[in-house]
């Protein structure tokens, strides 16, 4: 195992070739679209859930009032 103190300098070649591939939006952009239309296209259609029941409840209010 080295013991040498390990230098990190902001002139690093390969955050330089990650920069290179941000220039490229377009294909990352058509890419994500592309996966969002399959995602859709393979969506389930769900019915709307029935609406509830009536439920009969009571209003119990505090002693001491009419």
């Amino acid at each position: 195992m080295s013991k040498q103190q390990l230098e990190l300098g902001f002139d690093d070649p390969l955050k330089r070739a990650s920069v290179r591939r941000l220039e490229r939006p377009a294909l990352g952009v058509a890419w994500w679209f592309g996966q969002m239309r399959r995602v859709v296209d393979a969506a389930v259609e769900w019915r709307p859930t029935p609406p509830a029941r009536p439920e009969q409840t009571q209003l119990r209010l505090a002693s001491g009032r009419a």
